[in-house]
């Protein structure tokens, strides 16, 4: 993956092919481009690639054919409890990656106490974990935020604070939503795109 510089266009993916067994490719000439302001939302079947686009942009695999270029990226896994290490507080784990000056208010926007931070994550609930985990990518100050299925954990009223929130921070970055829930990709995204 190449670093990328633009102000505004934050990922841009050309001509992308990949397979994992060269017989049936989940990607075939794939291109997409995502700008600061945007949110584009990738809907499809389990097993169709939503993930694998991820760990592509992410460099943690390689494209058959095409190129990747993208700016400073946060992830929101859709499984928080893989996404932190059983043995260290959430805290811990979040200090290791970036700063907390600006915690405060982002724990009221996500309905979160400090103190839950000083757990363990299987003290947490699914959702609060998952909360903890959109936190802690918001605190790293990325240009591109990959949401996938974010807010799965959540109860309603909750899925739609936090997804109003990830919106109002939308001015300073771009974000690319992997979602089964084709009524919220409707009402938040710019373009959803079919895998």
């Amino acid at each position: 993956m190449e670093p990328y510089s633009s102000n505004n266009l934050l990922l841009e993916i050309n001509t992308l092919d990949f397979s994992y067994d060269k017989t049936s490719p989940i990607y075939k000439d794939f291109s997409l481009r995502l700008n600061r302001g945007e949110i584009k939302a990738i809907v499809g079947e389990s097993g169709a690639g939503k993930s694998t686009l991820f760990e592509l942009i992410l460099g943690n695999l390689k494209a058959d054919k095409g190129s990747i270029k993208s700016s400073k990226i946060a992830q929101v896994f859709q499984d928080p409890y893989s996404s932190f290490h059983p043995s260290f507080t959430i805290i811990n784990q979040i200090e290791d990656v970036c700063s907390i000056e600006n915690v405060e208010e982002m724990l009221k926007e996500l309905k979160l106490d400090f103190r839950l931070l000083e757990k363990l994550p299987h003290e947490l609930s699914g959702g609060q974990l998952q909360r903890a985990s959109i936190l802690r990518a918001l605190l790293m100050e990325p240009e591109l935020l990959l949401l996938d299925e974010p807010t799965s954990a959540l109860d309603n009223i909750i899925q739609l604070d936090v997804m109003k929130f990830l919106i109002s921070k939308l001015p300073s970055m771009g974000m690319l939503l992997i979602t089964h829930e084709l009524d919220l990709a409707h009402w938040c995204a710019d373009e959803i795109i079919e895998i």
